[in-house]
């Protein structure tokens, strides 16, 4: 054993010719009896009671145990045995180096995947399998390696402008916290006019596979294709719609455009959004485009004015027009029916006249004079009176009263039979 230091199997009898216990102290054998009487727990004699071993001793011994087990750690004995002991234990000692090592490495296996990311597993640096958000494991490096892009994430293009980092500045009224791009922002519209257009694409990832491998730069093709369609929409396009009402529809168009191409690339890249930041004529002629924009508003609004009083006027106007139609019409239609009850009632006294001529001649002057007189007012004189024409008004009761004449009169009778 690796604890002897001499011994009868090493060829090395020296003056003690009994083995040694590990501890250094001497074992009983067949040439060394052991003493007799009691022996203490550290090989010592009955007769001195126990004895406590050096301590230097006993860690110096623990050292050389241990680096038996590893490689070319031999133990302190000669001879045959010795070496044969120590290379037992170095090559324990190797396996269990190599059994750490195999262990280590598989271990290194094992990933993680967050919520919001996708793993894609790679077998010798090509596409094997996809995995999700979780405790997941794959054949440790170079066999299979693992990548996890953010599938979730909402990415950010920006084109005609860039947005510097910090806090923003404003100097008189403009960010400085905005750098405009101008070879990306001017474009030419469907009327020949130019205009200043900075916009945001928003977009993400919907299959991390094709993400990676389909195309080099996903986030440069999104951005030159972003800015190719946004041209083709706006060369199609006249200034006036854009810088007003169609920005909606603008925005529609760019999107379906942009997805398009980057479904065609299979670059698995999803188009969330397209945001129009800024829809501006040029800077050197944005002054004379807002006075055409303030003439076009103030035009726009007497426009609707006008509307208002033609909204307001014309239904009066056929209102009453309608009225005096309605009226004209009741009028005819009440002239008719007079005229025709007059002619009914001239002729039922025709036929009453052709048969009774003299009673009727008589009942028609009766009904002439009586409509007469009712609407003729009668005065009676007295002939003996003198100086002042008294007269007794007897139609007073049949309608208003007649005003007295200006002067005195003849007493002579106006109208009816004389006075008696």
């Amino acid at each position: 054993m690796p604890w002897n230091n001499d011994g009868p199997e090493n060829g090395s009898g020296g003056g003690n010719q009994g083995g040694r216990s590990p501890w250094g102290n001497p074992g009983g054998g067949p040439q060394n009896p052991r003493p007799s009487g009691p022996q203490g727990p550290w090989g010592g004699g009955g007769q001195r009671g126990p004895t406590p071993p050096d301590i230097d001793e006993v860690i110096a011994r623990a050292q050389s145990f241990l680096r038996g087990f590893l490689p070319g750690g031999g133990g302190n004995g000669g001879g045959q045995g010795g070496r044969k002991q120590a290379s037992g234990a170095g090559g324990r000692g190797l396996l269990l180096l190599v059994v750490l090592v195999i262990g280590g490495w598989l271990a290194s296996g094992f990933y993680r995947v967050q919520p919001d990311e996708q793993g894609v597993v790679l077998r010798f640096g090509a596409f094997n399998r996809t995995t999700f958000p979780g405790l997941n494991y794959h054949i440790p490096w170079p066999v299979e390696s693992v990548l996890r892009p953010a599938v979730t994430r909402i990415n950010r293009v920006e084109v005609g402008y860039r947005t510097a980092g910090g806090d923003a500045r404003i100097t008189n009224g403009r960010d400085l916290s905005v750098r405009d791009v101008p070879e990306e922002s001017l474009m030419l519209t469907g009327d020949e006019n130019i205009i200043d257009i900075n916009f945001a694409v928003f977009w993400r990832i919907n299959d991390a596979s094709a993400y990676l491998f389909n195309t080099r730069n996903p986030a440069t093709i999104v951005k030159w294709a972003s800015e190719s369609v946004m041209r083709e929409v706006i060369g199609k396009t006249p200034i006036q719609p854009a810088l007003t009402d169609a920005r909606a529809q603008i925005e529609a168009q760019v999107l379906r455009g942009v997805q398009d191409i980057m479904t065609q690339y299979g670059s698995g890249v999803e188009i969330t959004q397209v945001q129009l930041q800024k829809v501006d004529p040029p800077a050197a002629v944005i002054d004379s485009f807002r006075d055409v924009q303030r003439a076009n508003t103030d035009a726009d609004r007497m426009r609707n004015e006008a509307q208002a009083y033609h909204n307001d006027i014309v239904p009066r106007a056929r209102g009453d027009a309608a009225r005096l139609v309605a009226e004209a019409d009741a009028a005819r239609q009440s002239s008719v029916a007079e005229s025709k009850g007059q002619a009914a009632r001239f002729l039922s006294v025709l036929a009453a006249y052709q048969a009774a001529k003299d009673v009727t001649a008589q009942r028609l002057y009766i009904e002439t004079m009586q409509e007469i007189l009712r609407h003729t007012p009668a005065v009676i004189v007295d002939d003996r009176l003198q100086g002042i024409v008294p007269f007794l008004p007897l139609t007073e009761g049949l309608r208003a009263p007649v005003p007295a004449p200006a002067a005195p009169r003849p007493a002579t009778p106006t109208t009816g039979a004389p006075a008696r």
